[in-house]
């Protein structure tokens, strides 16, 4: 676990958060919850449960490593985002934020035309590590721009 930190104005990234990490994001306005755990990786509590009970919107959207890394779940990803937006703050987390740094980098290229470049800084702000050459292969295979 890992505290959340805000890497965008109302985006928030982070490890698996605690029951106190969520109530805290939601006293500075997070709205929903993007989980980005596969339903196997073990939790301490109920995160969707915890989540209901104060009030935010949560989304479980599993991205376990790399090849779960496509532009079907990107688009996904990207929906969520926007929907996400209209309600308020986002908290988007994994294990480690490694996944958050990688689903924002794709989505900041494949989904909003960012350059690839400018995309992966971004991704780097939100956690992206050891992704970042899955990353760079798939924006390379879908036409990003450099």
């Amino acid at each position: 676990m890992n505290t959340p930190w805000r890497f965008a104005e109302d985006h928030y990234a982070g490890g698996q958060p605690t029951p106190a990490h969520l109530a805290e994001l939601v006293r500075e306005g997070v709205r929903t919850v993007i989980n980005l755990r596969a339903p196997e990786e073990p939790a301490e509590y109920d995160e969707a449960a915890e989540a209901a009970r104060l009030g935010v919107h949560y989304v479980s959207l599993p991205i376990a490593g790399a090849a779960d890394l496509d532009r079907a779940r990107v688009r996904e990803f990207g929906q969520t985002l926007d929907d996400a937006r209209r309600e308020g703050g986002v908290l988007i987390h994994c294990a480690s934020s490694n996944r958050v740094g990688a689903m924002i980098a794709l989505d900041a290229t494949l989904n909003r035309g960012c350059s690839l470049e400018a995309a992966l800084k971004r991704g780097r702000e939100a956690g992206l590590a050891t992704l970042e050459p899955a990353v760079v292969a798939l924006a390379e295979n879908e036409g990003a721009r450099s």
